[in-house]
C-alpha cells in the first residue's frame, strides 16, 4: 500500500477510483438524489454542474438564476440552480448540495468528437473543497473526507 493511500485511509478519507478519458479528463461515477451519472472532475470549475438535459434524469427542481456560466470555450451561458440535493460518490455523502444547471452540449460534443463518453455533469471545486479533496493523478484516485 502506498504511503499516501495509507495515510489518507488512516485519516478517514474515502478513496474513489478515477479513470482518464481519451481527452485526458478525470472521470468518475456519482449519484445525485440516488441516481447514478457520469461526471468529469474539474478543479478549475468553481461549481458542481449538471447539464440541462439531465434535469429529469436526476429529478432536479430547477429554478432560474441570474448567474451566467463560462468555460470550455463558451461564455455568457444562461444557468439555473437546483438547491438542496444529495450527492454520493462511492460512500462519501453530502446533503444540501446546490447544483448549477447549464447547457453542456458543447462539452459533450467535444468529448464525443474525441471518442470519449458523454457526461451528465462536472464535479467542481465547491464539492472538492467540502470534501477536503486530495487527488492522486498517478493512481488515479480521488480522496474525500
Amino acid at each position: 500500500m502506498s504511503s499516501l493511500k495509507k495515510l489518507l485511509k488512516e485519516k478517514g478519507f474515502k478513496r474513489i477510483e478515477l479513470s482518464y478519458t481519451t481527452t485526458q479528463h478525470l472521470e468518475l461515477v456519482a449519484k445525485i438524489n440516488n441516481i447514478e451519472g457520469n461526471f468529469i472532475l474539474d478543479t478549475g470549475a468553481s461549481s458542481t454542474c449538471v447539464g440541462l438535459e439531465s434535469i429529469e434524469h436526476f429529478k432536479l427542481l430547477a429554478e432560474d438564476s441570474d448567474v451566467k456560466a463560462a468555460g470550455a470555450g463558451a461564455t455568457n451561458m444562461l444557468t439555473q440552480i437546483a438547491q438542496k440535493n444529495r450527492i454520493e460518490i462511492k460512500g462519501w455523502k453530502k446533503k444540501k448540495v446546490d447544483l448549477v444547471l447549464f447547457d453542456l452540449r458543447h462539452v459533450n460534443e467535444a468529448l464525443v468528437n474525441h471518442e470519449a463518453e458523454k457526461v451528465h455533469g462536472i464535479i467542481g471545486a465547491d464539492l472538492l473543497k467540502r470534501g477536503k479533496a486530495v487527488i492522486d493523478y498517478k493512481a488515479p484516485a480521488l480522496y474525500l473526507k
